[in-house]
């Protein structure tokens, strides 16, 4: 077995997986994984577009739902390069430095989804416990500086894998399991010791998908214990309702996340269909999702929608 880096091997890259087993069949495949995309992008799209021409929608909770959007149409376009080439020209392999960049996109799109997730929680707790605070707690400068925070966050958090990575020697083998570049995925043709890129990695697990969800169950207890002690049952299932667009995307973020990651370290001998459906599920259901529920959930977002596509003359 030989050894190669992006030192030592020049070019050098991965194979990407598409769908085993479905090869013959990866133009009929493609169909509605195309459909998937453009609703991603559409979708996504409108309700940016949407938030920036209704100058009544330009409060906190929907520059947060902007932001969510951005995210999700930026993760789209990350995965979308690889996974169509696969499926329309059989276009399997990836340099050594599209794949990093891909990861580096990758990971940080998803990072930024959660943070903006546990941002969108706060707004839902200020919104509901200290209603009359409202305003004067997410004013736009404090928007700001979360938008800021979480964008610092991400770039924290990322480059460390990503270099510990890709210093590392990587075996003969560039097959990936994936049809995109993933960390837990990449590190597995690795042949030197991962300890470090190892602890980093778990670091990640506990603040991305242990924290980020523990916080938003802590500000969503607090507003359940809120809503208790309004009287009138009508309000209580009010506040609750506009509760509901952000727990559903919450669960459509996270219980992908939280599959693609058990299946990588402890289901390692399923069949490889089952770790591309999580993958592709895990990449493609928060982007093609969010703006779905948003907009049928949403009432000010579905009259924006209206009058974007049958504006009053």
């Amino acid at each position: 077995m030989f050894l190669v880096t992006n030192s030592t091997q020049v070019p050098f890259y991965f194979i990407l997986m598409g769908i085993p087993g479905f090869e013959v069949f990866h133009t009929w495949t493609s169909i509605p994984f195309c459909c998937l995309y453009t609703v991603s992008i559409v979708g996504n799209s409108v309700i940016l577009a949407v938030i920036r021409a209704e100058p009544s929608l330009h409060e906190p909770m929907y520059l947060f739902l902007s932001m969510l959007a951005l995210i999700d149409l930026g993760l789209t376009l990350t995965t979308l390069p690889t996974v169509m080439g696969i499926l329309w020209f059989s276009a399997s392999e990836i340099s050594f430095e599209a794949c990093f960049t891909q990861f580096f996109f990758l990971h940080g799109f998803s990072f930024m989804e959660s943070s903006v997730l546990l941002a969108m929680s706060f707004d839902h707790y200020v919104a509901i416990c200290h209603p009359l605070h409202y305003f004067s707690v997410l004013t736009k400068k404090a928007i700001s500086r979360i938008g800021i925070a979480i964008i610092c966050r991400c770039l924290l958090a990322v480059p460390p894998p990503l270099f510990l990575l890709k210093r590392l020697p990587f075996c003969g083998s560039h097959h990936l399991s994936h049809s995109y570049c993933l960390h837990q995925d990449m590190i597995r043709l690795v042949c030197a010791d991962t300890t470090n890129n190892n602890w980093h990695g778990f670091a990640l697990v506990l603040l991305i998908i242990v924290l980020d969800p523990l916080l938003i169950v802590l500000s969503y207890a607090l507003i359940l214990r809120s809503v208790l002690r309004i009287g009138s049952q009508v309000e209580r299932l009010r506040a609750l309702n506009n509760c509901l667009s952000h727990i559903l995307a919450v669960l459509i973020l996270y219980v992908p996340m939280v599959g693609v990651s058990m299946t990588h370290r402890f289901a390692k001998h399923v069949p490889p269909i089952v770790h591309i459906s999580m993958a592709n599920i895990y990449v493609l259901a928060p982007p093609v999702m969010n703006p779905i529920i948003y907009s049928i959930k949403t009432k000010q977002i579905r009259r924006g929608i209206l009058c974007l596509l049958f504006p009053v003359k």
